[in-house]
C-alpha cells in the first residue's frame, strides 16, 4: 500500500511538471519569437506582437522572483505603451516599480508613466504632476533633462516648439 501511495505521488509530480514548458523552455520560446518580431522585414504583426506580450506574462507569472521577470514585464509595458494602451502600460509600470524598486529600469517606468499620460492618455495635468514626481525621485538620472523639458512643452503643438525654437535661435545668434 505504501509503494502505491509513492508511485501515484510520484506519478503526480511528473505529470505536473509535464504540463507547462520549462522555464529553459519558455526562454527560447521568447528569444525566438523576438527574433521574428524584431529582426526580420515582415515580422512584426499586432498577432506576434501579442502573443509575444502573452510569452512575457506567462514567464512573470510562473517565475515572479527570477531576474528575467522585471525585464519582461518593462517589455510588456514599453510594448503596450507603443500599441496605445495608456492604462495597461500604466499599470505594468506602476506594478514594476512596487514589485521591484531595485529593478535598473524602475526610475524610467516613473518617467514612462509621465509620457503615457501626456501621449495616450492627453492628460496634461497628470504628466505635470508625474514628471515633476520622476525630478524630484530621481534628481540625477540621465531622463531628467528630458522630463524638464517635456514639462516646458506640455500642451504645446510641434508648430509652437518650432516657433519657439527658431525664436531661441535668432536670440542667441542676436547675441
Amino acid at each position: 500500500m505504501k509503494k502505491s501511495i509513492y508511485l501515484i505521488l510520484f506519478g503526480l509530480a511528473g505529470l505536473i511538471s509535464a504540463c507547462g514548458p520549462s522555464k529553459e523552455k519558455q526562454e527560447i520560446r521568447i528569444v525566438s519569437m523576438e527574433e521574428r518580431l524584431f529582426t526580420s522585414e515582415n515580422g512584426f504583426t499586432r498577432a506576434g506582437a501579442d502573443s509575444l506580450i502573452q510569452m512575457y506574462r506567462d514567464f512573470a507569472a510562473s517565475y515572479p522572483n527570477d531576474s528575467l521577470t522585471p525585464v519582461y514585464l518593462f517589455k510588456v509595458a514599453s510594448m503596450t505603451m507603443n500599441l496605445q494602451d495608456g492604462p495597461g502600460s500604466i499599470a505594468l509600470f506602476d506594478q514594476i516599480r512596487e514589485s521591484y524598486p531595485d529593478f535598473e529600469k524602475a526610475p524610467l517606468c516613473l518617467f514612462f508613466i509621465g509620457y503615457v499620460q501626456e501621449n495616450v492618455m492627453g492628460d496634461i495635468d497628470k504628466a505635470r504632476e508625474i514628471y515633476q514626481l520622476f525630478i524630484e525621485s530621481y534628481p540625477d538620472h540621465d531622463f531628467v533633462d528630458d522630463a524638464q523639458a517635456s514639462i516646458e512643452n506640455l500642451g504645446k503643438t510641434p508648430e509652437q516648439m518650432i516657433q519657439e525654437f527658431e525664436a531661441r535661435q535668432r536670440d542667441s545668434a542676436a547675441l
